[in-house]
């Protein structure tokens, strides 16, 4: 039984993860992704739409992202989208394509943007033990009902712990990572 709820719950861990990992891909280093302006929400025609279902998303240079959109009527809507996402980029509209360049992070910046990563990661961590705070819920009411005994809950319990620990130092690991990316220069 509890290893039922284990398997249940650690794929809605890892979605967790991975929900913390897009959210660290939109924070910005010094080099040029398109996963940094992908999925900024275009209106287009009365409906937000991700900017990577209206456009080819090229990188041209290191701190260079080139937009070409397949509809050239929407070249005003994404260059609108752009500047007023948080991102502070700066665009350029030449009439077929959008060029936005990434001005170089100052030291201040990249400090702002560590401790951002540290409050996606907390965010990430919270999330998971929520996930085990069910889960742990789950194996107490199946201890009420006597369908496990006490030793079955403690060591349910050891495993969710020992769970809760592997995906905590993943989303660790993930974070240490960015901050390294966004420290060097």
């Amino acid at each position: 039984m509890i290893k039922e709820i284990i398997k249940k719950i650690e794929p809605r861990m890892n979605l967790a993860i991975e929900n913390f990992e897009d959210e660290l891909k939109s924070l910005r280093t010094g080099r040029a992704t398109s996963s940094l302006v992908e999925d900024i929400s275009v209106l287009y025609y009365g409906t937000n739409t991700p900017l990577k279902q209206m456009a080819s998303i090229t990188i041209p240079e290191p701190t260079l992202i080139q937009i070409s959109p397949w509809d050239k009527q929407s070249l005003g809507d994404i260059e609108v989208a752009i500047k007023n996402s948080d991102l502070n980029l700066s665009v350029a509209n030449d009439g077929a394509n959008i060029r936005v360049s990434l001005p170089p992070l100052t030291g201040e910046r990249r400090d702002e943007l560590s401790k951002l990563a540290q409050k996606m990661a907390e965010a990430g961590r919270i999330s998971v033990r929520n996930i085990r705070g069910e889960a742990w819920e789950q194996i107490q009411e199946a201890f009420k009902k006597k369908e496990i005994s006490e030793d079955e809950k403690y060591r349910g319990e050891k495993e969710l712990n020992d769970l809760i620990d592997r995906k905590n130092k993943l989303i660790e690991e993930k974070t240490q990572e960015k901050i390294k990316e966004l420290r060097t220069i």
